[in-house]
């Protein structure tokens, strides 16, 4: 019995061998990698051009494909000739991958202008911020206990693992998959955090369900356009965009992308990328890639290819992975749609029941899940370029706002937001995943040396995110490049590195 199981055992190690090999197949004399493909110009497929020309050196071809514009949801739209962030437009203090590349990009942080922040719920302002730090305070205090501490030291603490990441990217690990990147740095409670909703965790944590109410879910409304039923950990991520210090770039924050394709030195190829394909030259894997450019279509081949734009249905990216054994079966879930509508005009602070616009006092009102409110926010926008001299303007007076809702917004209910308005602009994006239309998190690694990004969104959705992600593709695709087995998924990292030093 043991002699008929040999043959078998055999082909089945030529097998693992064979997938363990994948990884370095098209460099078999151990020459570097002549081009790569990153697929989506955003602010991941954009960071992960710069690392892997960090990591792959000068020699290496880096081409970026895009269909649209650079910076992908970092948009802006222009107003009285005045450019107005409408996708991404706050960055943490803590995002350091952001910090680092509006360094080396020798950018500027955009000024911040002070706005007060209110709750509504239909009907009145149930929360309001004031000038005064300690009566804010004590009005939380007094409505909701001490569930604002309890919330703020959960954030610290998962913010505290999550920085974590920064030290093992810096000594060069990686990970093969979401689920062991989180792992590294939370443990299962991470993983765990992916799978549970928002609201339970909260409430298991002693947060009062009124908090969770009026104050966590109009942060997910404005944030994520959903509820509290979200994924815990997407939760935590949101939470940790709505604290205060927070910061964007001067100029638009979509110059972080165009700044990293000239640092990379890649190529930019306007094009809409339609189909990837395996090919294979004797033990040599390469892919194909083929798109549709403005005067027709064309073809070319990679060793390297990352994809950096979502691939399920509700994207309709029009990317095919196609010869594949076996073959892709399509991503589950869909992008949830949310619509920013920029209006130049002046806001109906009566609506929020202020008959007088010279005493309404707030920059932004954030909104409770209400079923008859249509919209998630409404808030006064600066400019992307700030004046010295520039002020944010009063309610009385004609000022730029961004609605935030989940359908486009009819003439009725513009005139429901709006006394008057000069102008009017839309822009829908499939901004963030519909979270728990899908269970687990998207592969990494979907065939050796094709890899794909936006699988971390599904974790959390953020620039920081996306450059997270990024470094870890660029440094799992130099490692799997160079058979450097033993700096991918290592467990203990935190004692490993400190062994190191």
């Amino acid at each position: 019995m043991a002699m008929s199981l040999l043959p078998l055992l055999l082909v089945l190690l030529d097998a693992w061998l064979a997938f363990g090999d994948q990884a370095g197949s098209a460099h078999l004399d151990g020459a570097p990698p002549s081009k790569i493909a990153v697929v989506g110009a955003g602010i991941g497929g954009t960071a992960t051009a710069h690392f892997l020309r960090q990591h792959f050196g000068p020699e290496v071809q880096v081409d970026v494909f895009e269909k649209g514009e650079v910076g992908g949801r970092l948009a802006t739209v222009t107003v009285n000739h005045n450019d107005y962030e409408s996708g991404g437009s706050i960055i943490h203090s803590l995002n350091l991958h952001m910090q680092e590349f509006v360094k080396q990009l020798g950018l500027k942080y955009r000024r911040s202008v002070a706005g007060k922040t209110a709750v509504f719920n239909g009907e009145e302002m149930i929360l309001e911020e004031t000038d005064w730090y300690l009566l804010d305070l004590f009005r939380l205090w007094w409505r909701y206990g001490i569930s604002f501490i309890r919330l703020q030291m959960w954030v610290e603490e998962i913010m505290e693992k999550f920085m974590r990441i920064y030290k093992y990217q810096a000594h060069g690990y990686a990970f093969s998959s979401v689920e062991e990147l989180l792992d590294s740095l939370g443990g299962s409670g991470f993983i765990n955090m992916t799978r549970r909703p928002l609201s339970d965790s909260l409430l298991e944590l002693g947060v009062s369900q009124r908090f969770i109410d009026e104050v966590i879910e109009p942060i997910m409304r404005v944030n994520y356009g959903q509820n509290v039923s979200i994924p815990a950990f997407v939760g935590a991520v949101s939470l940790a965009g709505a604290q205060n210090n927070l910061w964007s770039v001067e100029g638009g924050n979509k110059l972080v992308c165009s700044g990293l394709l000239k640092l990379a030195n890649a190529n930019l190829r306007q094009a809409q990328v339609s189909s990837v394909s395996p090919v294979y030259s004797g033990e040599v894997l390469q892919y194909q890639l083929s798109f549709i450019t403005a005067s027709g279509t064309g073809s070319d081949l990679y060793d390297i290819v990352v994809l950096a734009t979502p691939l399920q249905d509700s994207v309709e990216s029009g990317i095919k992975l196609q010869g594949f054994t076996p073959p892709f079966d399509q991503l589950p879930g869909n992008y949830h749609r949310t619509v920013a509508t920029v209006v130049h005009g002046y806001l109906n602070t009566s609506f929020f029941g202020f008959p007088d616009p010279r005493l309404f006092p707030f920059a932004s009102v954030l909104t409770t899940d209400t079923p008859d409110l249509f919209f998630n926010s409404v808030a006064s926008v600066c400019p992307v370029n700030i004046s010295a001299g520039f002020r944010r303007k009063q309610p009385q007076e004609a000022g730029i706002y961004k609605v935030f809702s989940p359908q486009p917004l009819n003439k009725t209910q513009l005139k429901t937001l709006f006394r008057s308005y000069y102008s009017v602009q839309v822009t829908e994006w499939q901004a963030y995943p519909r979270y728990g239309s899908s269970q687990g998190l998207p592969s990494v690694e979907l065939h050796p040396n094709l890899y794909y990004l936006n699988g971390i969104e599904w974790a959390g959705s953020a620039m920081e995110m996306s450059s997270v992600a990024a470094k870890n593709i660029a440094l799992l695709a130099y490692h799997r490049w160079n058979r450097q087995t033993d700096m991918v998924d290592q467990k203990d990292l935190m004692h490993r590195i400190k062994t190191e030093l």
